[in-house]
């Protein structure tokens, strides 16, 4: 700790009087049931989403085919289960089929490789120190596991892309700890342990995002570092969020890395970190003991993470929510959905079901970045999930506060259905504003710092000076958090020039360095007024 560089900074909050315009969108039911309750989602590369909750819920509502069974001698619930405890959710025919996993996934992470392999990691009891695969564009492929292949039992863990591929895998409940996949060695790392609450921990699930300069973001609780972890050397410490309140689970809010411009500045390309929402001190034992669910924060902090003297600015939100999930859109706006109004993460420790989306808009004005969007009928409270897909919809599934799968009786029923959210980009009257990307194609492989040619038509009157490239890389989800998530906005080589009949093109300069894009699978989009295309997959290496 020697190294560290503690930065003494004012804390920047700003005017609460904010307004709080009211938008659209769009819900659709996706399938009335799944099966399973959407825990922990990940979108591949061929569309396809991976879905898991964890093996000792129960039996499922979904049998394992051919009559397979399960057999552990060491689950929690059944020894023998014949039903599935994952899924492979088709998201172009709305069709899914069961999976199997072997050893218990409950509350794990993942990541995906360069070549678009999931990497899951970790769970409870037999599953907590196991690593398993899936191959995406693969048939009838399914989960293939791999004992004891992490050094740490990890449960409650947060995964990150890394610039050389590899993941790290940081933290966990008791787990003060970081280490990598392929596995290497296990390095302590003290700041979880500093971190800690006693009897509360509130630094599970940290939130981690890789900085332009190699080194990684990492926050706990109500503090944050710049963690050099090649050296394993604290390399910057933050000022604690204003207040000192508890963001990460079990008072869990969720963050993400906003949309990165200017890549052509390298190292200097500006970061800010965006968090939303969580619990005050004090809830969970509350929730736990007493049975009072203290309302959830109704704040957002945000920061530039690279400024010399960074601060956390703090907004206020249209509503409290604790337990929301944080999603990159494609045109740069960030989606917060899912969660509950009082309490915290936990079995039954939740309240007031937050059923409005919120979309923050970060290059407003301050005061006027939030829209409330249209409400669901659906709760999606602990252990719910969301994530986008690539025509721009946001699938949403999952909640199931209870041990087991629980569905009468009880205030909020476990919850297998899956819904779309259609933000109002999608919106029909948008409809000739929607660019049609024609070149590259889906699966074209890119290299780092070179000019791409985008291609792509437009049926309306077009406002050249609007249009924008973005890449997206599709995060893992669970726990209110997308790991690995980030939205990067390409410059453009050359302006933007008609070539016929709706026809246009653009040079952009793809990401310069591993730093900035991790290599791996993306989605492209082109933003046309606010309103993105279709995203096409590309593979940067």
């Amino acid at each position: 700790m020697s190294h560290t560089l503690l930065l003494l900074c004012t804390i920047l909050v700003l005017s609460p009087r904010s307004t709080f315009a009211t938008g659209g969108g769009r819900w659709q039911l996706l399938q009335k049931s799944i099966g399973i309750s959407a825990m922990h989602m990940q979108l591949l590369n061929d569309d396809r989403v991976i879905i898991f909750d964890r093996t000792d819920f129960g039996e499922s509502r979904l049998p394992l085919p051919n009559g397979h069974c399960r057999r552990d001698s060491n689950d929690e619930a059944l020894q023998v289960d014949c039903t599935a405890h994952s899924v492979q959710y088709d998201s172009l025919s709305n069709t899914f089929r069961p999976l199997t996993v072997l050893t218990d996934t409950w509350c794990s992470s993942g990541v995906t490789l360069t070549n678009g392999t999931l990497i899951q990691t970790g769970g409870f009891n037999d599953g907590e120190r196991v690593v398993r695969a899936f191959q995406p564009s693969c048939g009838g492929c399914d989960w293939v596991e791999h004992p004891n292949e992490l050094l740490e039992r990890r449960w409650y863990a947060t995964n990150h892309i890394l610039p050389d591929g590899r993941s790290i895998i940081i933290g966990g409940r008791r787990a003060f700890n970081y280490e990598f996949y392929p596995k290497t060695k296990l390095y302590n790392l003290p700041f979880l342990s500093q971190t800690h609450d006693h009897q509360v921990e509130n630094n599970l699930y940290p939130f981690v995002f890789l900085h332009v300069d190699g080194n990684l973001f990492i926050f706990a609780n109500n503090k944050a570092i710049l963690f050099d972890y090649t050296r394993n050397v604290v390399v910057r410490t933050y000022p604690t969020i204003p207040g000192g309140e508890p963001r990460s689970y079990p008072s869990t809010g969720s963050a993400v890395l906003l949309p990165m411009k200017n890549l052509e500045l390298g190292s200097n390309v500006e970061m800010e970190v965006l968090i939303c929402g969580g619990a005050p001190p004090g809830s969970y034992l509350k929730a736990l003991n007493m049975g009072q669910f203290l309302p959830a924060l109704n704040t957002c902090a945000r920061m530039k993470i690279n400024d010399q003297k960074p601060t956390w600015a703090i907004e206020t939100m249209p509503m409290p929510r604790c337990m929301g999930d944080m999603l990159i859109l494609p045109h740069g706006e960030v989606l917060l959905i899912n969660g509950v109004g009082s309490g915290t993460a936990g079995w039954e420790l939740g309240r007031d079901p937050v059923l409005s989306p919120v979309l923050y808009h970060p290059n407003n004005a301050q005061g006027s970045r939030f829209t409330v969007q249209k409400s669901t009928q659906t709760p999606r409270m602990y252990h719910s999930s969301a994530i986008l897909l690539r025509d721009g919809r946001v699938i949403v599934g999952g909640s199931n506060p209870h041990r087991t799968y629980n569905f009468t009786n009880v205030l909020y029923p476990t919850e297998l259905s899956l819904q779309a959210f259609s933000p109002s980009y999608l919106h029909p009257s948008k409809a000739e504003r929607l660019p049609n990307i024609t070149f590259p194609l889906s699966g074209y492989k890119i290299h780092y710092g070179k000019n791409l040619k985008v291609k792509f038509k437009i049926k309306g009157l077009v406002d050249l000076d609007s249009i924008k490239v973005t890449m997206l890389r599709p995060p893992f989800n669970t726990h209110s958090f997308s790991m690995s998530q980030r939205l990067l906005v390409l410059t453009n080589v050359n302006p933007v020039k008609p070539t016929g009949s709706g026809q246009f093109k653009v040079e952009v300069i793809t990401p310069g360095s591993a730093n900035i894009a991790p290599p791996g699978y993306y989605m492209l989009f082109v933003v046309h007024q606010n309103v993105p295309s279709k995203g096409i997959w590309l593979q940067i290496t």
